[in-house]
């Protein structure tokens, strides 16, 4: 019996970099398990959308499907567009099982991540010396999302031994330039900004501008196509496709 297919959702954007870092961070994953069917997918705006995608699978005879939403942070709005989607589906085909995973969240993992890829930044401008750092999240009207961030910068700032603030590119305070000058009015100079978006867009760009007209001394790509988040992807699988076995 084939093991259920994954389908990577993730939000679509009119950002073709977005498209580019989804099709390659599925193709991490493929290449971890070619033994597996994986499909990425969109939930607006992008092709391939969700219900075409799962018309697909259906028709190679697949009628079980583990969805894995490709998110940071809890969302109502893109929760209840997950479960509609999937909603919509299993009427289409009767007999279809679908289990929607958890979001891939903020595991401790992604400050592996964050560092890689601010080490990259900071090379790139020439840039030894910090004392303080900036997690620049997406930001969300849930306050317990906000929260999320503002635990892993905690946790960040820790194993730096350095103070970090999580910072918001929408829906709440502080955005990134009035976290970077907080801390130039502290008197440090010498403040990074880490990107924690899954791939470039409007907020990461703003996120990003933002900090640097502030003064930030580099700002690092979003974590992207990375090895451990698709290693994450393949965990939130494997726990869906437990799930999915009769007791």
């Amino acid at each position: 019996m084939a093991a259920p297919a994954l389908v990577a959702l993730a939000h679509g954007s009119r950002d073709p970099r977005s498209a580019k870092t989804i099709t390659a961070l599925v193709q991490e994953v493929k290449a971890m398990r070619p033994d597996l069917r994986v499909e990425k997918a969109y939930l607006d705006v992008s092709k391939p959308d969700f219900q075409t995608v799962i018309d697909r699978l259906v028709k190679a005879g697949y009628d079980e499907v583990v969805v894995v939403p490709l998110h940071l942070t809890d969302v109502f709005q893109t929760g209840a567009d997950v479960a509609a989607a999937v909603s919509t589906a299993t009427e289409r085909h009767p007999g279809l099982q679908v289990r929607v995973t958890a979001i891939l969240g903020l595991e401790a993992c992604f400050l592996e991540v964050l560092d890689e890829r601010l080490r990259e930044a900071l090379r790139a401008s020439r840039v030894r010396e910090l004392d303080a750092l900036v997690l620049a999240a997406a930001g969300s009207t849930d306050p317990l999302a906000n929260q999320a961030v503002a635990r892993l910068a905690r946790l960040w700032g820790t194993h730096h031994k350095l103070p970090v603030t999580a910072a918001y590119a929408s829906s709440a305070p502080p955005a990134t330039g009035e976290a970077v000058r907080a801390f130039r009015a502290e008197g440090r100079r010498h403040i990074a900004v880490a990107s924690l978006f899954l791939s470039p867009g409007f907020l990461a760009d703003r996120a990003a501008e933002l900090a640097v007209e502030a003064g930030a001394v580099a700002v690092s790509a979003p974590l992207g196509a990375h090895p451990e988040v698709a290693r994450t992807i393949l965990a939130r699988y494997a726990v869906g496709a437990v799930e999915l076995v009769p007791v």
